[in-house]
């Protein structure tokens, strides 16, 4: 039996074919409705939208009752697509689709089963089910790095995956983090970008400040010893391997460094080639598709480029977690 939607129901999730049929069949394009009044009213909508997705919890967020009116939810989130498309910043737009998605989800938690249930088939979900394919299984954990998705640590029997009912919730939450981020950063016409200008560059200011936030200005003192011992050898005109070139931009990259900042590090590598690396870097950050974070402590021992290990190493599971608490400490040094 069909489920009809409620005009809040498409406010609440704009991700779906009928909120998206919606707002195309409302604007003669994106341009005309920036100029109307309604879009004079969304536009700070949407740029506090974009914004949220760097500073708030989204299952705070979905909890405000005072939510604005359903036509100004939806091209919200339009608006905000384009805006971190026009600031052509991956991780800005990897934000927002992760953001969109843990807000949808707290929102299906409470939905009315037939509703939650129609809008996980939607998106080729199947709520009741306890086994999936094993390829549409691979596709789903593509980007979940805990090990228990990992498919060698699954039940699979005749090409099924044995999922459970929670596993199937985060699951969800997923794949709609990926039909957010379907195709960002969009190819938006230069010229709106331009008339977009001053609300893109607040928005790439506000993530600058989110860096920092979660960062700080950069402190080399704080590395960890196989990030160090990577700068070191880099430096010393050794080549790394593959892994080990891969850890050290993706770290270098979350932790707040520019394209080219991270570039020059390579420099000194007997086998750096500009253009080459620059095209790997941007790879790895993310401006032509996933953005990535470092490998974990554990990939990283796998591959042989855990080193040095000291105390502090034994209290976190991941390079970005030692650097937060080294700098954590140094301040706390410093501040006494």
């Amino acid at each position: 039996m069909g489920v009809d939607l409620e005009r809040n129901h498409l406010a609440r999730y704009p991700f779906l074919q009928e909120s998206q049929t919606f707002a195309r069949d409302s604007t003669d394009s994106i341009e005309t409705f920036l100029e109307s009044e309604i879009g004079k009213i969304v536009l700070p909508h949407a740029v506090a939208r974009a914004k949220a997705a760097l500073f708030s919890d989204p299952r705070d967020q979905d909890k405000d009752e005072s939510e604005p009116p359903f036509k100004v939810s939806i091209f919200s989130y339009v608006i905000a697509r384009i805006l971190v498309s026009c600031t052509k910043d991956r991780m800005m737009a990897d934000r927002l689709a992760r953001y969109e998605a843990a807000r949808a989800a707290a929102a299906l938690q409470r939905e009315d089963p037939a509703i939650r249930a129609h809008v996980a088939q939607s998106l080729g979900i199947d709520l009741d089910a306890r086994t999936i394919p094993v390829t549409t299984y691979v596709e789903l954990v593509a980007r979940l790095r805990d090990d228990h998705w990992r498919l060698v640590n699954r039940e699979v029997r005749e090409g099924m995956v044995a999922v459970g009912t929670s596993e199937m919730a985060e699951l969800l939450r997923e794949r709609i983090r990926v039909v957010v981020g379907q195709n960002l950063p969009l190819d938006v016409p230069a010229s709106l970008c331009d008339t977009l200008k001053p609300y893109t560059d607040e928005l790439a200011a506000a993530l600058r400040e989110k860096t920092l936030e979660e960062f700080g200005e950069v402190d080399e003192t704080s590395f960890p010893p196989c990030i160090a011992a990577l700068i070191t050898a880099v430096t010393a005109g050794t080549n790394l391997t593959h892994m080990g070139r891969f850890a050290l931009t993706a770290f270098l990259h979350n932790i707040g460094l520019s394209t080219e900042q991270i570039a020059e590090v390579f420099q000194r590598a007997p086998d750096f080639d500009l253009s080459m690396t620059m095209y790997q870097v941007e790879h790895i950050s993310g401006r032509s598709g996933t953005e990535y974070t470092p490998p974990s402590c554990a990939t990283m021992r796998t591959y042989g480029i855990c080193v040095h290990k000291n105390a502090l190493c034994e209290l976190v599971s991941h390079p970005l977690s030692y650097y937060r608490r080294k700098k954590q400490q140094q301040e706390n040094q410093k501040k006494k």
